[in-house]
């Protein structure tokens, strides 16, 4: 591996394990065990790693977006949210801090990749109801609410299972399809377990017990 590669490699481990804004140069010429000199000949500062680094992160994600159907499905939908996952956890100091996402570097394409991943959703809502897997919308407003939910759920899920210190990547699956599947319509359900299985659609999680809760009347 080239000295540049390996100054990557290093650079998007450490971010990942202390933070951006907690890692200067000298740290990282220590833990690859050259010199600052021989470090700043690739790179003369943290906003050219970061760069570089944010550059690598879109052509994966371009190039993984490239393998599936670009289609507004929720079988895509879903295949999208794991892509999505994984690249969170390789660049996780990225999707954590609030400061990188802010970065002038970042902040125009990461806002542009949220936008238009909510309008995919909408997008998946619209077809679904035209094709009859979706129910209509009875209350206005709540298939917004869902496309937003579904992106928050899928965006935020690193940030959620750090803070609660829970590691189980595919209980966002879940939690995902919790909030979609009420609004499937028979025909819909019955393509939701001829894709993923009845398997999955009866462990989607732990039942609700009403017992356990007081009531709470309106």
């Amino acid at each position: 591996m080239k000295t540049k590669e390996k100054i990557l490699r290093a650079s998007i481990k450490l971010f990942n394990e202390n933070g951006f804004g907690a890692v200067n140069l000298e740290e990282l010429a220590q833990v690859l065990e050259i010199s600052r000199g021989n470090l700043t000949y690739h790179f003369k500062n943290k906003n050219d790693l970061l760069e570089v680094i944010i550059q690598e992160m879109w052509e994966k994600i371009a190039a993984e977006k490239e393998k599936t159907l670009q289609v507004p499905s929720f079988q895509n939908m879903h295949n999208q949210t794991q892509m999505y996952h994984s690249f969170q956890n390789e660049y996780a100091f990225v999707f954590l801090d609030i400061h990188v996402q802010n970065h002038p570097l970042v902040k125009d394409q990461f806002k542009a990749m949220i936008e238009k991943t909510i309008n995919d959703f909408y997008k998946m809502i619209a077809m679904g109801i035209q094709i009859g897997t979706v129910k209509k919308e009875t209350i206005p407003g709540t298939y917004r609410s869902l496309a937003l939910s579904v992106w928050m759920v899928s965006f935020y899920w690193l940030s959620q299972q750090t803070t609660r210190d829970k590691t189980n990547a595919k209980e966002g699956e879940k939690v995902m399809w919790g909030l979609i599947l009420p609004h499937l319509t028979r025909k819909g359900v019955t393509g939701f377990k001829d894709y993923f299985g009845e398997a999955f659609y009866e462990k989607l999680g732990d039942p609700f017990d009403v017992n356990k809760h007081a009531l709470i009347k309106f």
